[in-house]
């Protein structure tokens, strides 16, 4: 039986995690990914009320008109294994580049470059760096790594390598050759091969996260063809998924717990996109909460253009906390507009910052009025997201628990290689 504890409505500073938290067994977290991606099932919540269908429905309950907002990054085979001469073996798991930080240059590096990771079994890796030979498309590499500094609970790693013929060799192509694809911690499983095919979307394209936004594991070319086909407008854009996002709240109060940075970028033609559809009061739905995040950061980004033209991507960063604080007078079409003034005034053609915003009861939504999304974790920053916007609603009907309930009680399948859900106010 599952138990589910009622919400509270409360500043969110003091939200109290328990109030979030319900029984997920552990036969109905999905370890494997079903056959066919479109043939799981879909919660569909709209109006206050909910529906089961399967995936290949979706496109029949989107709107012609619509936008839908995809997140194209890629997942990286992020986990590297040294062996020392011992025979300990240490991992090193690259979360995000350090030098250079911009991660298309970090991958074309040809000799070295710097990550902040996590290491495993650390205590073993007293000094020095550690080396393997390795084969990366037919050719004899040495490749190296040692320790440079640490933050906290991860380490700054800095990685070099040479190839024996003298050829360029790319950080990219030694993590495809030798890394291991890091699939989540609650599947309680080693990485398969099929780990490599079943764990990215069809639309992933840029290389950087280190977990994949996994509502979009069930689309397939049929879906986003029959979108398109009804006049739904698809757009792309980039949030790479930190490890953070598997962290979990450990505070007994959301105010307790820090919020990951992760990296975005979202082209000018996609802003664009989005102040045209926002001015013809058209409907926004965003695939996976990695989608929302981003969409919803737009808002704050804009109005701090709008304060400081000159800023540059780290004075943009959207702050935990700063859609809670202080006076955010811009209207949407003010900060999208003023977004596009700034990559205009810097020739810039996409907007590349970061964010760490915590979207949780008593979050104001102002792009996404849809969303596909897993079901997730008890206690978790993500459910606290699905409740903001289900239960700000303004309509009569189930809060997230009772949606959960549903899905419990109609077989759904929950986490990442789970069922998902389309909720729409």
């Amino acid at each position: 039986m599952c138990i589910f504890a009622p919400m509270k409505t409360m500043n969110p500073r003091n939200i109290a995690m328990r109030d979030y938290d319900y029984v997920l067994p552990d036969e109905r977290i999905a370890k494997y990914p079903i056959a066919n991606r479109n043939e799981s099932n879909l919660l569909v919540y709209r109006a206050g009320k909910i529906e089961q269908k399967h995936f290949f429905d979706l496109p029949g309950e989107i709107p012609a008109g619509a936008m839908m907002v995809f997140n194209n990054t890629k997942v990286i085979q992020a986990r590297l294994h040294f062996r020392k001469e011992t025979g300990a073996l240490i991992e090193v798991f690259c979360l995000e580049p350090e030098a250079p930080r911009d991660y298309a240059l970090n991958f074309a590096c040809a000799d070295e470059c710097v990550w902040t990771c996590l290491v495993g079994n650390s205590k073993k890796w007293k000094d020095g760096p550690l080396w393997m030979d390795v084969e990366v498309d037919k050719v004899k590499v040495r490749f190296c790594c040692e320790r440079v500094g640490e933050t906290g609970a991860s380490q700054k790693i800095r990685f070099r390598w040479q190839a024996s013929d003298g050829s360029q060799v790319s950080f990219a192509q030694i993590l495809d050759a030798i890394g291991e694809l890091p699939i989540p911690p609650y599947l309680n499983r080693d990485t398969e091969e099929s780990d490599k095919r079943t764990y990215q979307t069809v639309y992933s394209r840029i290389k950087g996260s280190v977990a994949a936004p996994t509502a979009g594991l069930h689309f397939t070319d049929r879906e986003l063809a029959a979108l398109k086909e009804k006049g739904v407008s698809l757009q792309y854009l980039t949030l790479h998924v930190g490890a953070g996002t598997f962290r979990p709240v450990k505070s007994e109060t959301i105010e307790g717990h820090d919020m990951h940075t992760e990296f975005i970028s979202v082209p000018r033609e996609v802003i664009a996109s989005l102040l045209a559809q926002v001015k013809r009061n058209g409907v926004i739905v965003a695939v996976g909460t990695t989608s929302v995040r981003t969409l919803e950061s737009l808002y704050y980004i804009g109005n701090k253009t709008k304060a400081n033209p000159e800023a540059h991507a780290d004075d943009l960063v959207v702050r935990q906390w700063e859609p809670y604080e202080g006076q955010w007078d811009l209207s949407l079409e003010e900060a999208l507009g003023s977004i596009l003034d700034y990559l205009d005034r810097h020739t810039m053609s996409n907007l590349v910052t970061a964010t760490q915003i915590l979207i949780a009861p008593g979050f104001h939504y102002r792009l996404v009025r849809g969303m596909v999304t897993n079901f997730h974790m008890p206690q978790s920053t993500l459910l606290l997201l699905v409740s903001a916007f289900v239960d700000g609603a303004d309509v009569e009907g189930p809060h997230w628990h009772e949606i959960y309930r549903y899905a419990m009680d109609h077989g759904f399948r929950f986490l990442s290689y789970g069922d998902s859900s389309l909720l729409m106010l």
